[in-house]
């Protein structure tokens, strides 16, 4: 087996491009928004909402004509995708076989999960009760008063702690959601029957770690926290599952020059990326309006091109999440984003959005590159980004004081 070798744009252009940001967006409205959905093969969820949530930001970023909350049509109203997890993201429902094998798994590993069954088993009947009668039933339909209290970090009720595990275990969904409240029913009252059953044994693994890989793009399947939450298998089989899929062509090992580790990639993707290193990009790529050098992206806080250190690795961009620091070891801001300009991270900005006033308040814009500043290209590209941005949030104003330097300034308060 040959190993492919390819420099550090390539495996740029080739995440970001199977992630559905490069070289622009390509999905457009409802449709588009399912497609990206499917394509990214998770969407993270997170219920922190500062100008928006990470998800709608995340789907921003790919779909023109996003707005926030669209993601829950293809999922709530058409059933096409389904919430789950401890690391919690939404996926296909046509996968819910496999997932409903590790929901099993986590009942029989998770010593936690094991506990509420014990501790709140009576609460547990009754939930699962009162969803046959009800059909839908949320953690707000119950008061304090009438509850027990817990010190469950899934909830203060004993009625939150059991719903959750139901839903944990397999036994309820989301139906819907409110906010960004689970309204809860039980599995058969949302997933088409013939995906209520589990997965052969032998395909789960092969199924985990193929997606775990699609999902990175590029991957050493090393272990972390999100991908054991995941459901990658790291277990004495994890090499012998490996070396099959990577005898049978399904996956492919990729060295990418200047990296220390080798790296795996979807067998079906080894064309595209050699199309990719060799200046070619798939028509399928081809943008539906403005590609991201015309035009800047914000990335999500949670986006998986930039989280968790990535940023660094391909972009040389030192990104960190710094909504859970403290105000005073903050470095740049409570909510800033990452700017994607071409193929390149150069900048970030932190902002907020005044409800009171519905203004858009950019707090501080941060250039990795200062001569940037004095770019017109960037700047037009700049000021684009915003303008969608606003239209996006719904502002009906926005506030760019903050940024120092005269000519991004005046691009971007134009719109």
């Amino acid at each position: 087996m040959t190993m492919l070798i390819i420099d550090l744009p390539t495996a740029r252009r080739y995440i970001l491009g199977k992630q559905g940001l490069w070289p622009g967006r390509r999905w457009r409205g409802k449709r588009g928004t399912a497609q990206a959905m499917r394509a990214m093969e998770y969407l993270q969820l997170d219920p922190l909402q500062i100008v928006a949530r990470s998800h709608d930001l995340t789907l921003h970023s790919r779909v023109l004509d996003y707005t926030p909350g669209l993601w829950e049509d293809p999922a709530y109203r058409k059933r096409q995708f389904f919430d789950w997890g401890g690391w919690l993201a939404v996926r296909p429902m046509d996968e819910l076989p496999h997932w409903r094998v590790v929901m099993r798994r986590e009942l029989e590993q998770a010593t936690r999960l094991r506990a509420t069954a014990r501790e709140h088993a009576d609460a547990i009947v009754e939930m699962r009760e009162l969803l046959r009668e009800r059909g839908t039933v949320r953690n707000r339909d119950f008061e304090m008063a009438a509850r027990t209290r817990t010190q469950n970090y899934r909830g203060r009720k004993d009625s939150a702690v059991a719903l959750y595990y139901l839903w944990r275990t397999g036994e309820v969904m989301t139906h819907h959601r409110e906010g960004f409240e689970r309204v809860y029913a039980l599995t058969e009252a949302v997933a088409p029957a013939e995906l209520i059953r589990e997965s052969d044994e032998t395909e789960i693994d092969r199924f985990l770690i193929k997606k775990d890989v699609a999902f990175s793009g590029l991957s050493r399947m090393a272990r972390t926290q999100d991908s054991y939450w995941r459901g990658v298998p790291f277990d004495d089989g994890l090499k012998r599952t490996l070396a099959a899929l990577l005898a049978d062509g399904e996956l492919i090992e990729v060295q990418v020059e200047g990296w220390k580790y080798i790296q795996l990639a979807l067998g079906s993707d080894e064309k595209l990326l050699r199309d990719l290193s060799a200046g070619r990009v798939p028509k399928a790529w081809k943008p539906t309006d403005t590609t991201t050098t015309d035009e800047a992206v914000f990335l999500a806080p949670l986006d998986p091109v930039s989280a968790r250190g990535r940023a660094k690795v391909l972009f040389g961009f030192d990104y960190v999440w710094e909504v859970y620091k403290p105000e005073h070891l903050r470095k740049f801001g409570y909510y800033a984003l990452p700017v994607l300009w071409g193929e390149r991270l150069v900048a970030r900005f932190d902002s907020k959005l005044d409800r009171t006033t519905n203004t858009f308040v950019i707090l501080g814009l941060w250039l990795e590159d200062k001569a940037l500043g004095k770019d017109e290209a960037f700047a037009e590209a700049l000021g684009r980004a915003f303008a969608r941005f606003v239209r996006f949030l719904g502002a009906a104003k926005l506030n760019a004081k903050a940024i120092r330097e005269p000519l991004l300034r005046k691009r971007v308060a134009a719109g």
